[in-house]
């Protein structure tokens, strides 16, 4: 976040709390299908390479959920992970360009969800409302795919450039991100938008475009 005030809420380094009793563990492999070298994290992680771990061929995560960074201290394209098996890197992302993992950090669970979504910065222009929903493309629900600005006022989202959940993802934790800058996109197009959860809670569901 470019803003100190708006930055959004992230667990702090050495946490393994998050939410309500939430815990994380994430356990990480150097080749695919949970071989060789394997290292366990409870709590955020800016470079597996100090761990040992010289790449990242397969994951499973035991509690989360977790985001993880093509590049140490949380740079580069983002990926989230969310509780399950992750046999390969085909299973984590559809990039065809990236299959390097070097930092990890939990997300913040919650059983409630809300986003507002903006087709200029600083908020400005239409605006689209998203309660605990999942929105596989944003032109069903008539909104185009400009989004410039957002705000996450309950819960952890991801945001993808195309629909159907493809292309690059965007972490929105809570809190105010006035310019797309923020959420680390070099454009400000997201077609959408789904909810990072433990997925255990039976939600209810609604959107509202403004």
């Amino acid at each position: 976040m470019s803003e100190q005030q708006g930055a959004p809420e992230q667990l702090a380094a050495g946490k393994s709390q998050g939410g309500a009793g939430a815990t994380y563990k994430v356990v990480v492999f150097e080749f695919e299908n949970f071989r060789g070298k394997k290292v366990e994290l409870s709590a955020e992680c800016k470079d597996v390479i100090e761990k040992g771990c010289e790449k990242v061929g397969s994951i499973i995560v035991e509690s989360g959920p977790w985001v993880a960074f093509e590049c140490q201290a949380f740079g580069g394209e983002q990926f989230v992970l969310e509780k399950g098996e992750y046999p390969r890197w085909s299973t984590w992302t559809n990039s065809q360009t990236n299959n390097c993992l070097l930092s990890f950090r939990p997300l913040r669970d919650s059983a409630d969800h809300k986003l507002h979504l903006f087709e200029n910065p600083g908020y400005a222009g239409r605006k689209m409302e998203i309660v605990d929903d999942d929105v596989p493309s944003m032109w069903v629900h008539g909104f185009q795919d400009r989004v410039a600005s957002a705000k996450a006022l309950n819960g952890t989202w991801v945001g993808y450039m195309f629909p159907g959940y493809r292309g690059r993802q965007y972490i929105f934790e809570h809190g105010d991100y006035k310019h797309w800058n923020d959420w680390g996109a070099t454009v400000p197009q997201i077609q959408s938008v789904r909810r990072v959860r433990d997925m255990q809670w039976p939600f209810p569901s609604s959107s509202v475009l403004e």
